[in-house]
């Protein structure tokens, strides 16, 4: 590489300056800049919203903080990759770029992918891989748990060198992260009451406390919305915006197991980690699962949608009480736990028969943590179109009472309900003014049930579902039911 040649780091999503790898590669030389493209079309796309922009403030305020450390800064390029390419070729200076590869929704990959191929013909282009995905050819889902170990125990990636050359340079119409933030996000009406803190210093704490005192009973206290709050890792929204690294994560957790007096716990926790990149594959692999369901006859299912029905949904006002606890309290705060994100998306799909394809955005849009690959798989298992995992519809009356006897985060979401009768909110039976049920729940599941399996019986559709496994399925499952 020549000496008068800088180096680019572009940053979309591994917001950290550990285990980094484009991070640490371009570094070497001790000539960088650090760049955060932000899009504004990407912001206002499938299942992005401001609280997920506030929770990026934080992760770039304490990655510019990191990058200081190194003499470095991070500089923001406010526009499409497009333009950014064009901000590029509008000078004559030399350039190499570093990214880290990122599977997401398909405006970006579109954007990225189109860059990068018309970059190389000038640049020199470098990516590196992300998670424990497997990209292009490499693809091979019957080696894939082993690819995913081997990746998970490479040697994590050293603190990048700091940099020699810290003057930002004119070339580029980039402004800097405080200008960034007073015009593109403190402007923004906040959309929650109260969410997490971003950053890799918050990762850290969080992983720690996690590993000494949090994990305890984890495997358990996960399913209900009250423990789950506090006995989850918590960690979700920051592998979303990388601020901290699966494998750096995975490492720390092989270590605890040495040691630690929950190694039950730590070994479901474990089991989650593979699963995190095993349904980032599924999009990695079919980028229009974003917009098509997984088995092509599934998308004849649900044909029209009801915008009054998905609104009471969305809006948490169904009538039915432990289910609207829920929605709200993910309105308010950004994160529930997985049972009750799968109960909320399976009473779209299956109870009020809506097309996934339009509840799943409004649905993302609520997680701080949305990550594309795992919310779009897991959308699409709750409403029975994947064609190789078996429907599986949740009663909200049951969860409610399984998951809330005391009825206590219900009344602590819905405070008018705090002097009703205990069956009354578990049978959904409110006798004050509350919102009327939107749908017989019994009625509703029995008519989703004999839709999907009357689908499900032909030759045809077995066949398909064989076609999905082979791209899609676990290899830990051995046959398809």
């Amino acid at each position: 590489m020549d000496s008068d040649q800088t180096d680019l780091i572009i940053f979309h999503k591994n917001l950290r300056i550990k285990d980094n790898e484009s991070l640490y590669y371009g570094s070497l030389r001790q000539n960088y800049r650090c760049i955060y493209i932000f899009d504004p079309k990407y912001w206002r796309g499938n299942g992005k919203s401001v609280r997920q922009l506030y929770f990026l403030k934080d992760c770039l305020l304490d990655l510019d903080c990191n990058l200081k450390n190194l003499n470095s800064k991070l500089e923001i390029f406010r526009g499409d990759h497009f333009e950014f390419y064009k901000s590029l070729a509008e000078n004559s200076n030399k350039y190499n770029l570093y990214f880290n590869h990122t599977t997401d929704i398909n405006y970006y990959n579109a954007q990225h992918c189109k860059f990068t191929k018309i970059a190389a013909e000038c640049y020199n282009v470098n990516i590196f891989k992300d998670f424990g995905v497997q990209r292009g050819a490499e693809t091979n889902r019957n080696q894939w748990s082993k690819f995913w170990e081997s990746q998970m125990n490479q040697k994590i990636h050293d603190i990048p060198m700091p940099n020699k050359y810290n003057k930002i340079k004119k070339e580029l119409p980039t402004i800097s992260l405080e200008t960034f933030l007073k015009i593109s996000v403190d402007t923004c009406e906040k959309d929650f009451l109260e969410i997490q803190t971003g950053g890799t210093e918050a990762a850290e704490n969080l992983l720690s406390t996690f590993f000494t005192e949090r994990c305890n009973g984890y495997r358990f206290k996960m399913s209900n919305p009250l423990d789950a709050r506090d006995h989850c890792s918590r960690l979700s929204p920051h592998f979303a915006f990388g601020t901290i690294s699966i494998r750096y994560v995975y490492q720390k957790l092989k270590n605890e197991l040495l040691n630690s007096n929950n190694r039950i716990d730590l070994h479901s926790f474990k089991k989650r980690l593979h699963w995190h990149c095993h349904f980032i594959q599924k999009l990695e692999t079919e980028p229009n699962l974003e917009f098509n369901s997984m088995h092509s006859m599934c998308d004849t299912l649900r044909s029209s949608e009801n915008s009054e029905l998905i609104e009471r949904w969305i809006m948490g006002e169904t009538g039915f009480p432990f289910l609207d606890a829920c929605i709200r309290h993910l309105r308010k705060y950004g994160w529930i736990n997985f049972r009750m994100r799968a109960m909320i998306m399976s009473f779209a799909s299956y109870n009020l028969w809506q097309p996934w394809q339009k509840t799943s955005p409004l649905l993302a849009q609520l997680f701080v943590d949305y990550e594309p690959g795992i919310h779009i798989s897991q959308v699409q298992m709750q409403s029975g179109v994947t064609g190789i995992n078996l429907p599986r519809i949740y009663s909200v009356l049951k969860q409610s009472m399984d998951q809330d006897p005391k009825a206590l985060f219900i009344k602590k979401e819905i405070p008018q309900l705090k002097y009703e009768n205990l069956d009354d909110i578990h049978n959904a039976e409110i006798k004050s003014k509350y919102p009327g049920k939107v749908i017989d729940h019994k009625l509703s599941a029995a008519f989703a049930r004999k839709e999907i399996w009357n689908i499900r019986k032909s030759e045809q559709f077995k066949n398909i579902s064989k076609q999905v496994y082979l791209k899609h399925g676990s290899r830990l499952r051995r046959s398809i039911k």
